[in-house]
């Protein structure tokens, strides 16, 4: 079963479901697998980013299918992002062209910013620490940033340009300078958090929303007694499953497709990624797209909000490093998730979590 799709605004068709492509500390050959798996169950569209590591495996298995005849390119939807330490200008396009070379299908489709904040220029490409094992930020402003983007687009490297992770301040600046319109932001988004606000505001913008982490990420290892429960278990999904004979994960993604968003759920379960896919023979009604609404609490997954400016406060929209080191350094805050993630992103080693996650300055 195919994906549906929608014309973004700038006329190119994207399938409003993708497959997730971050597979931290896994095996490449697992992501692999699972983009042979998903290509045969009718996915056109994969999420990837530098940071995962896996673009060149992912491009392997994608020109194999172009070459067996199964795909064509142009049929393919490819995303990738910008890495933080690439945020300079003049690093843009550098950084753009090495992620299309590792894919080698000419282009990519979509290329986002990853974050709103930039990091230390580092030769590795990955998260500059300093002598504490603390992130070392930089001070490019993602105004400069989407200028590089923009050129990315003229150079013919992308299609499309957008952005992940930003607040509806962070988008506003982007607008009033862009020749460009981004078109989409990629943010979690799942019942927890159905971001409608900033969905609203989107919308209102004509800019589309990816959602990732679509299930609340049930299974991740910081998760604490406290959190809002687990949506899958819901009774409330559950009965709505049953009406139609889907699985609580269909309920949840076709409740994201009907609320006017691009979930994009992980898995290497070959399994789940067909019935992934398999959500485009019902529509949940507006009583049940109610239900589930209810269950919104603003339960971030990554709770990083204090640190990485996702919501109104006294700093300024445009991150400094002298300012995210304050905050990162406050005493009554906790270490940024966020950045712990990214830190095991490029570690690959979950052992690393003890070492990051909940440490005080």
């Amino acid at each position: 079963m195919a994906a549906q799709t929608i014309v973004l605004n700038n006329g190119v068709k994207i399938p409003v479901l993708g497959l997730g492509t971050w597979q931290a500390n896994d095996d490449p050959k697992i992501v692999e697998q699972a983009v042979h798996d998903a290509i045969d169950a009718g996915y056109r569209h994969f999420d990837c980013a530098y940071i995962y590591h896996n673009e060149k495996e992912i491009g392997k298995v994608l020109r194999e299918k172009i070459a067996k005849g199964i795909v064509k390119r142009e049929d393919l939807f490819i995303t990738t992002k910008l890495w933080n330490t690439f945020h300079k200008r003049d690093n843009v396009v550098p950084a753009c062209q090495r992620s299309v070379e590792n894919f080698g299908l000419g282009y990519v489709d979509l290329y986002l910013i990853h974050w709103p904040i930039s990091y230390a220029e580092n030769a590795d490409g990955l998260i500059p620490v300093d002598e504490n094992g603390h992130p070392m930020f930089g001070d490019e402003d993602f105004l400069d940033t989407w200028c590089g983007m923009e050129e990315c687009v003229k150079l013919g490297l992308t299609k499309s340009i957008g952005l992940s992770n930003f607040n509806s301040e962070q988008i506003n600046r982007v607008l009033s300078i862009a020749q460009i319109k981004p078109v989409i932001n990629q943010v979690e988004c799942h019942p927890n958090l159905n971001q409608k606000k900033l969905r609203d505001f989107c919308a209102n913008h004509n800019i589309a929303v990816t959602a990732y982490s679509p299930f609340g990420s049930p299974n991740r290892p910081w998760a604490k007694p406290g959190d809002p429960k687990v949506i899958l278990d819901a009774p409330e999904i559950v009965n709505i499953g049953a009406k139609y004979g889907k699985t609580p994960a269909q309920v949840i993604l076709r409740y994201l497709v009907d609320i006017n968003t691009i979930p994009i759920p992980k898995s290497s379960s070959k399994k789940r990624i067909e019935q992934n896919i398999n959500i485009f023979d019902f529509k949940l009604t507006p009583e049940e797209i109610a239900i589930i609404d209810k269950f919104d609490c603003g339960g971030r997954v990554l709770q990083f909000e204090q640190y990485l400016f996702f919501k109104e406060c006294h700093y300024s929209t445009f991150p400094t490093a002298q300012n995210l080191q304050q905050f990162y350094c406050n005493k009554q805050y906790y270490c940024n998730v966020a950045i712990v993630l990214l830190q095991l992103l490029c570690c690959r080693d979950f052992e690393h979590l003890n070492n990051f996650l909940f440490f005080q300055i």
